[in-house]
């Protein structure tokens, strides 16, 4: 089993020296190496000397997604090209791609990082992993890939796209762990009951991450297929999968810090808020070669906890996410985020935790639509049963929400299965 006791179990004074000491190293190296953090920080009167710990990291400045985007593709890169060894890359759905770099030891920090979190879910060398994410440019894929295989264990890199063929893999294979996102898994624990194949799997325990998902859908993930679901961590800016998990008491993720330094800030003031009060996580990479990066902001909102988990790990922890920050909607002067959504469908037993919002604008006026797929057991084509179950689903999301919705149910299978990142918001407002 991985488990880097000498970092995660370290005490807190030695974490702060180890973190101080690395940031001091990152400062200077970014400062001779890349110009545009050598012009940020002399716009802000910072320089290399002034750091002198971890506790002088509120003098630098900010780095968002639109550096990454403004400087595309290498202009953040720290080590000459000659020293990257891969490239990946996001989807760019939201505007230019992020493109980063690693250097070797930035893949064998990588695949450290994942390895301990797998670790955290009980995942041994012993075990048959399928990985499900998306291999290529997202990070997901080889990022699961190279941890199972720190680990010892057997991989299997199936990637995504043909749920079939990797339901009956997993079977014939006697998987014993999975790594995809909470949506496909569900969407495969359907396969796997449509198929008949449910009592025949091995599965023991999932890592999930690259999208939000709640308790909630933990617990219908765990009850389907009976096993342990676990939350990974990551974005590709930072490194990809493995910056954080949650371990078997679920209390929170447990960040690689010794490489990662986190800070939680409120972002309207910028400002550090104390431990256990929601903020917008920011990270700055203490190790990374390829393309370091000084407090960046995730847009993820969170909490953190330096306290020693029951586990005996002292890394300190995030709790599970809210939301993001950029990607919360306003409808008719409310906050909604797609998660509480999710929350309080799974809590409707004629539903599938399957659904789509579409925002719109009528007459100056938000509106808000849910379709919600109906289980094939609940089905039916009797209007006055159609009525009740809508009444009981609006009535829901009014309290949770705290406004109302129009909602329209569908047929089941009938809304798109995500096989990579779900897509739950359709916002019209945005055309306007």
């Amino acid at each position: 089993m991985i488990w880097n006791e000498k970092m995660e179990c370290m005490s807190r004074d030695e974490m702060t020296q180890l973190q101080s000491e690395r940031l001091v190293k990152l400062v200077k190296y970014v400062y001779d190496n890349v110009e545009f953090y050598r012009k940020r920080m002399d716009e802000h009167g910072v320089k290399p000397s002034d750091i002198k710990g971890i506790e002088d990291i509120t003098k630098l400045p900010y780095t968002t997604k639109d550096d990454l985007r403004d400087t595309y593709p290498f202009g953040l890169f720290a080590a000459p090209h000659s020293d990257i060894v891969r490239i990946h890359a996001s989807s760019g759905t939201t505007g230019k791609a992020t493109v980063v770099g690693y250097t070797q030891n930035d893949i064998d920090v990588w695949s450290e990082c994942v390895a301990r979190c797998m670790s955290m879910a009980d995942v041994t060398k012993d075990d048959i992993i399928q990985v499900a994410y998306g291999y290529g440019l997202f990070t997901g894929g080889l990022g699961a890939h190279y941890g199972a295989e720190k680990l010892g264990a057997m991989v299997v890199p199936m990637s995504t796209g043909n749920s079939k063929k990797l339901t009956t893999m997993m079977v014939d294979f006697g998987a014993t762990a999975i790594a995809c996102t909470p949506s496909y898994l569900l969407h495969l624990s359907e396969v796997l009951r449509d198929e008949g194949l449910l009592d025949q799997i091995k599965l023991k325990a999932a890592i999930c991450g690259a999208e939000p998902w709640t308790e909630k859908m933990r617990t219908e993930i765990e009850t389907r297929l009976n096993i342990t679901a676990h939350d990974i961590y990551g974005l590709s800016e930072i490194m990809g999968p493995g910056v954080a998990c949650d371990c078997k008491y679920h209390a929170g993720l447990h960040i690689c810090e010794d490489h990662f330094y986190p800070e939680i800030i409120d972002p309207k003031t910028l400002e550090p808020v104390a431990d256990g009060e929601l903020g917008e996580l920011v990270f700055t990479t203490i190790t990374k070669e390829g393309i370091p990066l000084i407090r960046y902001r995730t847009k993820d909102l969170t909490s953190i906890t330096h306290k020693k988990c029951e586990c005996g790990r002292t890394s300190a922890r995030i709790s599970r996410f809210k939301g993001r920050s950029d990607d919360m909607l306003i409808i008719r002067g409310v906050n909604v985020f797609p998660s509480q959504v999710e929350a309080a469908l799974i809590n409707v037993e004629e539903v599938t935790p399957h659904y789509m919002m579409i925002v719109d604008r009528e007459n100056n006026l938000d509106t808000l639509e849910i379709q919600v797929e109906v289980d094939v057991k609940y089905y039916t084509d009797e209007v006055k049963g159609i009525e009740k179950l809508t009444k009981k689903i609006a009535t829901v999301i009014q309290q949770a929400l705290g406004i109302s919705a129009k909602i329209r149910l569908m047929g089941p299978n009938s809304l798109k299965r995500s096989e990579g990142k779900a897509v739950h918001v359709i916002d019209n407002r945005k055309l306007y």
